[in-house]
């Protein structure tokens, strides 16, 4: 289980989803490559310790943004941790194969910690020395993870944006780290608006905007019945009444009384309503925080953005739990 020594930069993790994963071989292409993954939503990076300038391009990353969440990937001793460490980075994942004595060190030294691990035997052991998050294949997490309920996994493998979706809704799982924004060919050849227009599209892939309902205002619940009736009519979309608007299909509903929006509202569904409203916010979004609508379990069923377009108020609903007016 995660310790709540660092759930805040665990949470921050969960939140972005994906953790872009790079090997930088020329530590000047490290801040143009920070630019272009922050300019496509993503404020996080790994860089793998696995060259000779793997320290220097985290130190030049953190001088110049330090607001980028970074991941100082396959540590393989204790020196690289704490050069890297010094240099800016925020979490250590440490290479698999190198035993529980670098999770132990992490853990003495209050480093959060990320454990690579491919066996049961493995996970264990990080988990003893203290591991924060264990960090798998898709394949080991999908034999492996139901004999670790309490753990909180980082999958890495063959993540693309059509199935990063259904990898972050597997039980137990935090983010999914990938390098596909981040081939070594678009670094060196400093392909950076190329990694920034992957990034943005893979946030997207994974956020799953679709349009769920819209919401009309009406004056009075006769109007609202005349509208549906007519839509009905036309449509062949059975009309239902319900308790606040008249519905049909349960795609447009009209409302009985006017609410949020001069004309009404347009709902949209989205495969992750908490991650939506974090990079929302991170881009200057801001909610109607009163609006909120939850669950039994506590779970956001749906939100309003402070903003109206058209004269219609914009409302996130979670397309896995069903959202609410």
């Amino acid at each position: 289980m995660m310790s709540e020594k660092f759930s805040d930069i665990f949470l921050k993790i969960k939140n972005f989803g994906i953790v872009p994963t790079a090997k930088i071989e020329d530590a000047a292409n490290a801040p143009p490559l920070a630019r272009a993954l922050i300019a496509g939503g993503l404020s996080i990076a790994e860089i793998r310790l696995e060259s000779d300038y793997a320290v220097r391009a985290i130190h030049r990353i953190s001088d110049i943004l330090p607001d980028m969440l970074l991941i100082a990937g396959g540590a393989a001793n204790d020196a690289q941790i704490k050069s890297a460490v010094e240099s800016g980075a925020n979490v250590i994942s440490a290479a698999r194969g190198t035993g529980s004595g670098l999770i132990a060190y992490c853990a003495k030294n209050d480093i959060p910690a990320i454990a690579e691990c491919a066996t049961a035997k493995e996970i264990e052991r990080a988990l003893r020395a203290g591991a924060d998050v264990v960090s798998v294949t898709t394949d080991t997490h999908k034999k492996l993870s139901a004999g670790y309920p309490d753990v909180k996994f980082i999958i890495r493998g063959a993540i693309t944006g059509d199935n990063l979706a259904d990898y972050l809704l597997r039980e137990g799982v935090i983010a999914c780290g990938s390098s596909l924004m981040c081939e070594e060919e678009y670094i060196s050849g400093r392909e950076f608006d190329k990694i920034k227009s992957l990034s943005s599209g893979l946030v997207y892939k994974m956020l799953g905007f679709d349009f769920s309902h819209i919401v009309i205002n009406c004056e009075n619940s006769e109007q609202a019945d005349q509208y549906s009736s007519k839509i009905e009519s036309i449509f062949g979309l059975t009309k239902t009444d319900e308790e606040f608007s008249v519905s049909n299909a349960g795609i447009m509903r009209f409302m009985k009384s006017k609410s949020y929006g001069k004309n009404g509202q347009i709902a949209l569904s989205t495969n992750f309503i908490d991650r939506a409203l974090f990079y929302l916010r991170e881009s200057g979004k801001d909610f109607i925080d009163e609006s909120s609508r939850f669950g039994e379990n506590g779970e956001l069923l749906s939100i309003y953005l402070d903003s109206i377009i058209g004269g219609f108020a914009f409302k996130l609903v979670n397309k896995h739990k069903g959202g609410e007016l």
